[in-house]
């Protein structure tokens, strides 16, 4: 019977995506983008170590390159391709960290309270206080430029939102009869907070998880450009650190830089659609405005 429930709700789910604009023009861009990152490469060989020859450095789109070159020869539009399938793995990587993190920290500390709470909610305004951007570069300098080092660094430094969001949801879901009663009935903490908290605190879960994926992007790509990326893959981030080390701005290279920072706009752009989108959906307060 729960499966069946379950299924249902998913249709649910599915039908009100499908009516709401924005989550339809999200999903839309996002599902290219994937599409785009799971065959391109396949389809368009690239690698990083590969160079072109001289005739063929800071070419502008043709027949041959429709995108034109970079600084080294290399095709730019292979080069993209090949982007996206990094830059979104290391979004949806570092966000499942993320989540993780802030949703079982902002559980335990709304669910136990009082010195729980106190001590995890300092630890959590401890890196709500730090600016993140000077925080993510002394660690990835620490740690080196790995792709895995980038994602982990992204991941432990972004669910500090996430941990206060989840908390006050579960201060208000701890104190609903259904869970007053399960307690009277000798339930443990651990059977609660899985099988009651987290179920009622997932969709905000959920909701806040793309919102975080689009931070988790733009922090690579930024990470990337000042020269903190790895520089042995292909992303986004890289190609905006390459065109502006080689003077793509000076020479009036616009093919080299525009279309790696277009693609980050209309993925996070994707990313912030689909949040609001899903708060909307599940939220029957704002789906009732």
């Amino acid at each position: 019977m729960k499966w069946k429930m379950r299924l249902k709700k998913l249709k649910e789910f599915s039908r009100a995506v499908a009516r709401n604009k924005m989550a339809l023009t999200g999903s839309v861009i996002l599902g290219v983008f994937i599409l785009v990152a799971i065959f391109g490469p396949i389809l368009v060989p690239f690698s990083t170590m590969e160079f072109g020859s001289v005739e063929d450095m800071l070419q502008p789109p043709s027949s041959k390159f429709l995108l034109g070159t970079d600084d080294m020869g290399r095709d730019v539009l292979a080069n993209l391709i090949h982007g996206a399938r990094v830059s979104l793995l290391i979004g949806a990587v570092a966000t499942m960290i993320s989540m993780v993190i802030g949703t079982l920290i902002g559980i335990l500390a709304g669910y136990f309270g009082k010195r729980v709470d106190n001590l995890l909610m300092r630890f959590t305004d401890f890196f709500l206080v730090i600016p993140w951007l000077p925080l993510m570069m002394v660690l990835a300098a620490i740690l080196g430029t790995s792709l895995w080092n980038i994602i982990f660094v992204i991941g432990i430094t972004g669910w500090a939102g996430t941990a206060r969001v989840v908390r006050a949801q579960t201060l208000s879901v701890k104190e609903r009869q259904f869970v007053e009663r399960t307690v009277s009935i000798g339930a443990g903490n651990l059977h609660i907070m899985l099988r009651h908290i987290l179920p009622n605190v997932f969709p905000l879960v959920f909701a806040n998880t793309v919102l975080v994926a689009a931070v988790a992007i733009v922090s690579e790509t930024t990470l990337s450009f000042l020269g903190l990326g790895d520089p042995t893959m292909a992303s986004w981030g890289m190609m905006l650190h390459y065109a502006f080390e080689g003077g793509a701005t000076a020479a009036g290279a616009y093919w080299y830089y525009l279309p790696p920072g277009i693609c980050v706009v209309l993925v996070v752009l994707s990313f912030t659609l689909l949040g609001y989108a899903f708060d909307e959906i599940l939220n029957p307060k704002l789906r009732g405005r």
